[in-house]
């Protein structure tokens, strides 16, 4: 920060967000000038010093990424990294995107906030930020300073050279971290080629490279993760992008494959999943820590319809017996999360239908 008067603006910003308070328009405009400035100066593939915590998905569930804080300690005591989708499909998109922002903003050598899928303008337009903007400052101004601001966010991060974060997964497009380090990041995510392969794709049981059923990115193999480790000297890749419900990651052996980090608890207000992050000490050893949902009093029960684009494609994901689980695309679930699914789909699926 350049001055003091900056960082006690920022200070200030903190503590109203942390009784979610969303800030005034002029003063989110001030923070995204702000973080812009930060971003523009990072890589494509941003290098990040362990000791360090790392996150999923979000997805506006404000009181959890509290609890989150919580469990894993506070900034800038733990040092984070939070690799994308922070907003839609919660109540508190806003206050949660502001709150990370803020952070990073206040600590930039501390916190890293990487870019993910839902961190689009395409896609908060239909999964619910968008509207939040609306319904909370009775225009778009915000989304936009939002949208505009996630255009300069990191594609990727390099934990000490060794573990290799991002939001989806591999690309057939990029064989190199030197490769993903030339692309051109600061546009809207397109619909084909590497970057939204970065933030798409997920991998699969099956060998090779295999259509997407999101419709953007790739499906990708074992074979394939450890080629693209072997060829970058990676140990590990870690990546969010898909809800996993048993204990909040999923571990894929052998290591030469992904694992998936999702760090949204009761996912949707109704997957009843639990929820975790990974600590990386500073001998990059790491472990995981499960929590639950934080305690909410005053939040809307989920007991009303859900609003459409909770249910966006979810009858091919009724047809694979895991709708209600992801309560969206079917792919954003886990293989493991899938075969649980199917064990149970005969009870939950009339369930889900009965809220049609």
């Amino acid at each position: 920060m350049s001055s003091s008067n900056s960082v006690a603006d920022v200070d200030a910003w903190i503590t109203q967000l942390q009784d979610c308070k969303q800030l005034s328009e002029s003063d989110i405009k001030k923070l995204c000038d702000k973080a812009r400035e930060i971003l523009l100066e990072e890589s494509n593939v941003q290098p990040v010093r362990c000791p360090v915590t790392v996150c999923g998905d979000i997805h506006g569930q404000f009181h959890d990424l509290q609890e989150l804080f919580r469990i894993g300690g506070n900034s800038p005591d733990t040092n984070y990294l939070f690799m994308g989708d922070y907003v839609d499909r919660g109540y508190y998109s806003v206050e949660t995107v502001t709150f990370l922002v803020s952070l990073k903003v206040r600590y930039k050598d501390r916190v890293t906030i990487l870019r993910g899928n839902h961190e689009s303008r395409q896609i908060t337009q239909v999964y619910g930020f968008y509207d939040e903007c609306l319904r909370k400052y009775g225009n778009a101004n915000v989304w936009k300073m939002f949208t505009d601001l996630f255009d300069f966010l990191p594609l990727t991060a390099l934990i000490e050279d060794q573990i290799f974060c991002l939001h989806g997964g591999l690309s057939p497009s990029i064989d190199s971290l030197d490769q993903i380090r030339s692309l051109d990041r600061i546009q809207e995510v397109p619909h084909e080629g590497p970057m939204c392969d970065l933030l798409w794709s997920d991998p699969d049981d099956r060998c090779g490279w295999g259509i997407s059923p999101r419709g953007a990115g790739y499906t990708f193999g074992q074979d394939i993760s450890e080629t693209f480790n072997h060829n970058n000297g990676l140990t590990l890749v870690a990546r969010a992008h898909q809800l996993v419900m048993e204990v909040g990651a999923e571990f894929c052996a052998p290591e030469s494959h992904p694992i998936t980090i999702f760090s949204a608890p009761n996912y949707c207000y109704r997957c009843g999943n639990q929820a975790a992050i990974m600590e990386i000490d500073e001998h990059m050893k790491y472990t995981f820590l499960q929590f639950d949902p934080a305690p909410r009093k005053g939040e809307p029960h989920v007991t009303r319809r859900t609003p459409d684009y909770f249910f966006y494609k979810s009858y091919t994901a009724v047809a694979y017996g895991v709708s209600f689980l992801e309560v969206g695309l079917n792919s954003d679930v886990s293989s493991a999360t899938k075969a649980t699914a199917k064990n149970i789909r005969s009870t939950v699926v009339p369930e889900l239908l009965s809220h049609w």
